[in-house]
C-alpha cells in the first residue's frame, strides 16, 4: 500500500470512527451497520425502538460486538422519565430527582449500579447519564425531573455517585449536558436557547457538577445545544472550540476543566443543530470544536446517511475546515473508549456475585424514600379510602427526551390496591374547548361520591392544569393531588404527593400512601 493510499485509508476509517449512527429493528442487526462495524465505525446508538426484553437486546448487540468486539453500544438510560430500557411499562427506578430528594449517597450509588447491571446484561456499554444539569430555572420544559436539583453541591454529589455506581459495573458513565442545560426556557430539540449569565456563575453554579464528575473519574461527557454569549456569542456549545477545547478540554492552569476522557455531542440531528448548520456541516464543525463522538440518533440512520456524514467530515479535512490531527485524535480517543469498556466488563463480569444487591427492589424502595407527603393541619392520618377513588389524570405534552409512549401516573398501581379504582385522562385540548370550570365540573360529575385523585405533572408549567385544579379544589377539597413532575408550594389545604418524578415505581409509591401505607417507608415487598 502507498503512502498516499495508507494516508486516504486511515483518513476514511477516523471519519467513520466518530459517527454514532442508530438504527431500526430488534431482531437482526442492518447488514450495512455490521459492514460499516468492520470496515472501522467504533459505536451505534440503542433506543426504545430497538427493545423488547433483556434476552432479545443482548441477543441484538452481541450481533454488533461480534463485528466489533470493541464497540461501543450506547443508550440513555437516564431511569425515571427518561427510559430506553423499559419504554413500555415505565422504569422500575426513579430518577434523578427522587434520587435528589432523599438525598443519600449510598441510595444514588446502588441505583446507578443496579442500572449499570441491567445495562451490561443487555450488552449496553456506555450510558448517556447522568445528566448533572441544575434546575435553576423552574420553566425549563426539557431538563425539570432529569435533574438531582437546584443546588449545586447536591447536584455534584449525586453526579458523583451514580457515575461510580455505574461505572463500577463496567459501563461508561455520559455525564450531561456540558456547559449545564439547567437555566433554560427552550428545549434544544426544537431550537437554540440561549442563557444569559457571566463567567462567574457559570462556574460557581452549572460547572460545579462537572468539574466534580471529571474529578471521580466520568469517562465521558456530552455537550450541549445551547448558546452562551459569555463563551462563545455565534456558535452553541456542541459546535464551539472555546466551550469544547477550551473550557471542558484545557488544563486547569488555563482556565479549563481538564477532562481527558470522550466529549460526546447531543443528537446532532436537534433543531438547534441541524435546523442552523445541516446535519453534514453540523458533524464537521462539532468535531472540529472538540467533540470525539457524533450521536446522529433521533430517527434510524441508513448506510447513505452514514457515508454522507463520513464524507463531509473527510471534505471538511481537505477544506482545511477541520485538522486532520483533531480528527484523529477524536477517533483515537474513542477507540481507547471501547477499549476500556471491553475489558472493564470483563472485569466487572468475573467479580463478586451478587448482581442485585440488597433482597429489596433498590428501585422502589428509593421511590418511597423520594416520596413527599403534606396534609392539612389538624387532618387525619392515612387510612384506606372507604370508597375506591375516581383518577383524573392531567396529560401534558411529553418532550422529546422522554418520548410520548411511556406509560405515568397512579391508576394502574390503585387498580391493583382498590379494586373498583376508575380512571380518566384529561388534556390541554379538552380544557381548552370547555373551559379549566367546566372540565373540573366533569371530572366531579364522573367521579359521584367516590374520593377523586387528581394527577399532574409540573402543574407549574401549564396553566390549564393549575387552573382546573385550582377549580377542582375550590369544589372537591379533599381532591386529593400528585404532582409526579416538578413539585411547587402545595395546594393550600388539599392532601398532597410530590413523588419527583413519573416513573413507574413512583406511581406505585404513591399509590400505596393513597391506599393506606405511610409515607417515606422503606417496607419490604
Amino acid at each position: 500500500m502507498t503512502t498516499a493510499h495508507h494516508a486516504t485509508d486511515t483518513l476514511t476509517r477516523d471519519a467513520l470512527a466518530v459517527l454514532q449512527p442508530t438504527f431500526a429493528g430488534t431482531t437482526r442487526a442492518p447488514d450495512w451497520l455490521l459492514r460499516q462495524l468492520e470496515n472501522g465505525m467504533t459505536g451505534v446508538g440503542i433506543f426504545g425502538r430497538n427493545v423488547q426484553s433483556t434476552e432479545q437486546l443482548a441477543a441484538l448487540t452481541g450481533q454488533l460486538r461480534a463485528a466489533n468486539p470493541e464497540v461501543l453500544v450506547a443508550t440513555d438510560e437516564e431511569a425515571g422519565d427518561v427510559t430506553r430500557l423499559e419504554l413500555i411499562g415505565g422504569s422500575s427506578f426513579p430518577g434523578n430527582l427522587a434520587l435528589g430528594a432523599a438525598d443519600d449517597l449510598d441510595l444514588t450509588r446502588a441505583v446507578a449500579t443496579a442500572i449499570g447491571h441491567r445495562l451490561t446484561e443487555c450488552g449496553i456499554s456506555v450510558n448517556w447519564a447522568p445528566s448533572a444539569d441544575i434546575n435553576t430555572d423552574p420553566g425549563n420544559p426539557v431538563i425539570g425531573v432529569r435533574s438531582f436539583g437546584q443546588d449545586p453541591a447536591l447536584v455534584a454529589r449525586h453526579t458523583v455517585a451514580f457515575v461510580e455506581g455505574l461505572q463500577s459495573t463496567g459501563v461508561a458513565a455520559c455525564v450531561k449536558h456540558f456547559p449545564g442545560h439547567g437555566n433554560t426556557s427552550v428545549d434544544s430539540h426544537l431550537a437554540m436557547p440561549r442563557i444569559d449569565i457571566d463567567l462567574d456563575t457559570l462556574h460557581s453554579r452549572e460547572l460545579v457538577p462537572f468539574k466534580a464528575a471529571i474529578a471521580a473519574g466520568t469517562r465521558c461527557v456530552m455537550s450541549a445545544h445551547i448558546l452562551l454569549p459569555a463563551l462563545d456569542p455565534d456558535r452553541p456549545g456542541t459546535l464551539s472550540p472555546s466551550v469544547l477545547a477550551g473550557l471542558l478540554r484545557a488544563p486547569e492552569t488555563q482556565g479549563g476543566l481538564g477532562f481527558d476522557g470522550v466529549i460526546y455531542s447531543d443528537a446532532i440531528e436537534m433543531k438547534a443543530i441541524e435546523a442552523v448548520h445541516g446535519l453534514a456541516r453540523g458533524c464537521a464543525l462539532a468535531v472540529a470544536a472538540g467533540a470525539d463522538a457524533i450521536c446522529v440518533g433521533g430517527t434510524p440512520s441508513d448506510e447513505a446517511e452514514v457515508l454522507r456524514l463520513r464524507d463531509a467530515i473527510i471534505q471538511a479535512v481537505r477544506d482545511g475546515e477541520l485538522s486532520e490531527e483533531r480528527l484523529h485524535d477524536a477517533a483515537e480517543r474513542v477507540r481507547a473508549l471501547g477499549r476500556w469498556t471491553a475489558r472493564a466488563r470483563a472485569e466487572a463480569a468475573a467479580g463478586p456475585a451478587g448482581r442485585s444487591g440488597p433482597a429489596r427492589d433498590i428501585g422502589l424502595a428509593a421511590a418511597r424514600r423520594a416520596l413527599r407527603l403534606t396534609r392539612p393541619e389538624g387532618s387525619p392520618a392515612t387510612a384506606p379510602p372507604t370508597l375506591a377513588p375516581y383518577v383524573a389524570s392531567f396529560h401534558p405534552v411529553a418532550n422529546i427526551a422522554v418520548g410520548h409512549h411511556t406509560p405515568w401516573g397512579v391508576a394502574t398501581e390503585l387498580e391493583r390496591l382498590l379494586p373498583g379504582t376508575r380512571s380518566a385522562d384529561h388534556t390541554a385540548d379538552q380544557a381548552r374547548a370547555a373551559g379549566p370550570a367546566a372540565l373540573a365540573a366533569r371530572i366531579l360529575e364522573e367521579a359521584g361520591e367516590h374520593p377523586v385523585v387528581a394527577v399532574v405533572r409540573d402543574a407549574h408549567r401549564h396553566p390549564w392544569m393549575a387552573d382546573t385544579l385550582t377549580a377542582l379544589l375550590a369544589a372537591r377539597p379533599d381532591t386529593t393531588v400528585v404532582e409526579m413532575g416538578v413539585p411547587e408550594s402545595p395546594p393550600a389545604g388539599a392532601v398532597y404527593i410530590a413523588t419527583h418524578g413519573a416513573a413507574r415505581v413512583c406511581g406505585r409509591a404513591a399509590a400505596e400512601v393513597i391506599a393506606g401505607a405511610p409515607a417515606g417507608e422503606d417496607r419490604d415487598q
